[in-house]
């Protein structure tokens, strides 16, 4: 059946969108036919709405089953929101609810006005509410942040596994499963644990193409932190380390050198880590030095560089925390320290836990390994973890592939790799595989008798290493798989035969040694600055570093004396741009980018009293040459809008007679108003959207955003205000107070 008009009307009617994001559409069209579907979806993708919406159109009332109590309560107070006067539409059903409220929650149900039940998966496995579940009709079922079925996800919680059973037992009806981060081995637990292996599956790129990679030595490495930050100036960076212990001596060490950075773990007292998370949103901190328990809650657009001190525990981990840097799009650094000695650290602390938690942990362990030593481009083993191909072979964008290291042809041993597997009755993990050839007579080996076999030391002087990295190569270019059912378990697939009946040429990469007592020679000071290539890599970084520095200073110190976030004043590329161009009148910073005549007057005095100073200082000769090239039609458009506006005219109008529709005349506005031209939207403003949201929108660029991004503004401000609202409120607010 097609669905399609009714969920564009709830759309606009409701969230307010007039389109869609992704594969929205297509996963609320599936649910709604009565499909079973899997979503696996980054955050910021807009997961929620994939069930929300569906909710509203269809009969009865949809169970979602959440983990996050805070959030429970946050998304009904949105879906609340929508609807004027109707608290009745959506509840939670928590174990902080009072008896009162309780039976609020079972009236409403029974009585059919709700159409959306947050759940956590505790609350459902009372008997009492399972018994209140089956007397009401359900529409569907949504299982939020699914990864915590799986004993392989990062966050596994034992009570969801119980979730299909509950199901049954309630009443059998559609089930969508969301996710934002899940490798194939766990998207294959929650198909498997919810009974839904026949759903439709959606799944969103983990591409980050901004991010470059790289891994290095762990050799004084508190010494090597300091160098890169020192190269890296005035750039807001997280370190991660495992032990808080190890937070508060790093955050220490780099203030005794210079550097303003602060500590942020579970074990500090709430206030203080409220005030450090403030000062680094508000650049009064360069450095923020975090156990994981930082980055949950904030999205600060412009951190440049992400470094783990130690190594994370999983990829997935590593995954999530890098992701942190460069969420604008623009240069974010992600280097990681490695140490075997680390590795073995890891592994004996979790000798006394459950054997099956131990092989779990062992296993992920193992792909941190195989990532760190590999000389494989790191963007590709990334997404193949995840199960996505990444086409190319150079990205450009990682230690390995911007430093190449010796390739081989790795024909004979791919072959002899695969001939052994081929032997064997029974499928082991790469481990045992290596091992055997490698002729290490382990005490496993011996018991399968492998040490009989005509493989056994066969690759004898070649050594294990080479060959799980042989063999991590072959799962990458697919020549051969893991199971996963039993995770870990390496076979030959399809592509893998047609290579064993004629082999073609296979470039293998040799894998890095990364042993503590080498020297660091890749990151010494003879070597060329490699914050400063990885910037000319990614088409990134500023002009002049020192000069750069200076007026981020400036920026952060005039921002507080004005009560603005520093963004707001000027973005990093204006600032780029200025120790680029040196401009020394206010015509020529408004060539900077984002930088126009209001933006000059208003807030530049004291940035061209500073290059000025800079340039007479350093003897700096300036590029003669500012002109800006625009095109003649967008330069017209851009004097008939200004003109049109003054005389109040309705944009709806403006549009028409431009032949634009109204997402194109905004985006014209909002580019004049970025170059700092000051215009008066309050006549349209004011009929057009009501005054508390207006204020509420107001305030939150006012008083909360870390940038002028919409995305992060929606999400924010979690639906209750439409996307040309926001778009329009904050042209205002950029007139008020950066024009």
């Amino acid at each position: 059946m097609d669905y399609s008009a009714e969920i564009h009307r709830t759309l606009k009617e409701f969230f307010g969108y007039d389109n869609f994001k992704g594969d929205q559409e297509t996963v609320i069209s599936h649910l709604l036919n009565g499909g079973d579907a899997f979503v696996l979806m980054p955050t910021g993708g807009g997961k929620s709405l994939c069930y929300q919406l569906p909710a509203l159109i269809m009969n009865g009332t949809a169970i979602v089953i959440s983990p996050l109590i805070a959030l429970m309560k946050n998304q009904v107070d949105v879906l609340r929101g929508f609807v004027s006067g109707n608290e009745s539409i959506a509840h939670f059903l928590n174990s902080s609810l009072n008896k009162a409220q309780m039976d609020e929650v079972r009236a409403d149900l029974m009585a059919g006005r709700t159409k959306i039940l947050y759940v956590a998966p505790e609350s459902l496995t009372k008997e009492e509410n399972v018994a209140l579940l089956r007397e009401i009709p359900i529409s569907f079922y949504a299982v939020d942040e699914a990864h915590c079925i799986s004993e392989w996800g990062h966050d596994f919680r034992p009570e969801y596994r119980r979730i299909r059973n509950l199901v049954e037992e309630i009443g059998r009806h559609p089930i969508i499963a969301l996710t934002a981060t899940a490798t194939p081995k766990v998207q294959s637990d929650i198909l498997k644990n919810l009974g839904i292996q026949g759903a439709g599956v959606f799944k969103s790129s983990f591409n980050r193409p901004n991010l470059y990679y790289e891994v290095r030595p762990k050799v004084d490495a508190d010494k090597d932190i300091v160098k890169f930050i020192k190269k890296n100036p005035g750039k807001s960076g997280i370190i991660y380390c495992l032990s808080r212990k190890k937070v508060e001596e790093m955050a220490e060490f780099l203030c005794i050198n210079g550097i303003r950075a602060l500590p942020y773990h579970a074990g500090l007292d709430a206030k203080v880590r409220a005030d450090n998370q403030d000062a680094f949103l508000m650049e009064e901190a360069d450095v923020i030095v975090a156990t994981i328990a930082f980055g949950m809650g904030i999205d600060k657009p412009d951190v440049r560089f992400v470094i783990h001190y130690d190594i994370p525990k999983s990829i997935e981990s590593y995954y999530q925390e890098t992701g942190r840097a460069g969420r604008d799009g623009e240069e974010g650094l992600c280097i990681c320290y490695y140490s075997y000695k680390d590795i073995q650290k890891l592994e004996k602390f979790m000798q006394g836990k459950p054997i099956s938690e131990q092989e779990i942990n062992r296993q992920l362990l193992n792909e941190v390994v195989a990532y760190a030593e590999s000389g494989q481009c790191r963007r590709k083993l990334l997404l193949n973890y995840f199960g996505e191909d990444y086409p190319q072979d150079d990205c450009g964008a990682c230690d390995n592939c911007l430093h190449p290291r010796a390739t081989f042809d790795g024909r004979e041993d791919m072959l002899l790799v695969m001939k052994l597997i081929k032997s064997l009755p029974e499928h082991f993990k790469m481990e045992h595989l290596a091992a055997i050839l490698a002729g290490r007579a382990n005490a496993l080996i011996k018991s399968y008798k492998h040490d009989e076999l005509p493989f056994f030391g066969e690759g004898e002087e070649k050594g294990e290493k080479h060959y799980l990295a042989v063999m991590h190569q072959g799962l990458v270019a697919r020549l051969l798989g893991k199971e996963i059912e039993s995770y870990g378990l390496i076979y030959v697939t399809e592509q893998g035969e047609k290579f064993m009946k004629a082999p073609w040429k296979i470039n293998l990469v040799e894998d890095a040694e990364f042993d503590e007592e080498d020297d660091k020679s890749d990151i010494d000071d003879d070597d060329e600055d490699a914050a400063t290539e990885r910037a000319a890599a990614k088409g990134g970084g500023s002009g002049d570093p020192v000069l750069f520095a200076m007026l981020k200073d400036l920026r952060r110190d005039l921002a507080r004396k004005l009560g603005l976030q520093p963004w707001i004043l000027f973005g990093d590329p204006a600032l780029g741009d200025m120790s680029i161009l040196y401009p020394l009148t206010f015509e020529e910073l408004q060539k900077c980018q984002g930088v126009g005549e209001g933006k000059a007057r208003k807030f530049g005095a004291e940035f061209i009293a500073l290059i000025k100073k800079y340039v007479e200082e350093n003897d700096i000769e300036r590029p003669d040459d500012f002109v800006v090239k625009s095109s003649p039609g967008r330069s017209a458009n851009k004097i008939y809008i200004i003109q049109s506006i003054d005389r109040r005219m309705e944009l709806e109008d403006i549009a028409a007679m431009r032949g634009l529709d109204m997402d194109e005349l905004l985006k014209e506005i909002e580019a004049i108003v970025s170059t700092g031209t000051k215009l008066n939207l309050d006549y349209y403003i004011e009929e057009n959207i009501d005054a508390d949201v207006e204020e509420e929108i107001y305030d939150y660029f006012r008083d909360e955003a870390t940038s002028d991004s919409i995305e992060e503004a929606i999400a924010a401000l979690s639906g209750d205000c439409e996307e040309m609202e926001i778009r329009l409120v904050r042209i205002k607010f950029l007139c008020d107070v950066a024009s």
